[in-house]
Parts: structure tokens; C-alpha cells; sequence
């Protein structure tokens, strides 16, 4: 029998990146999903200010 108690593993190696453009500074970023057009994107920076709010 394994040990199931920890749920099942979620191993799917390393994220696949996108190139985008952040919406709020212009800095070129990379993001783990395939950006949407009319969406807006934002960088590690941006997305951090925008979420204390």
C-alpha cells in the first residue's frame, strides 16, 4: 500500500513561460500562462502593488 495521506502528487516539472508585456509599467516579463489578447498582464512587481489593494 503507498502512503496516500499527503494527496496525490502533483508533479508536472517545470512551467512553460510566455513572453508579455507588463500592462501597468511596460517592462517585458514572462508569465506561466499563454497571455490573452485584451487581458491585461502584469509583471512580478505590478501584479504584487496591485494585490495589497
Amino acid at each position: 500500500m503507498g502512503d496516500f495521506s499527503r494527496g496525490p502528487r502533483r508533479d508536472f516539472g517545470p512551467r512553460e513561460m510566455h513572453k508579455a508585456v507588463c500592462s501597468e509599467c511596460g517592462k517585458e516579463c514572462e508569465v506561466p500562462f499563454k497571455p490573452t489578447e485584451g487581458k491585461p498582464v502584469f509583471c512580478k512587481d505590478c501584479y504584487m502593488k496591485r494585490k495589497k489593494f
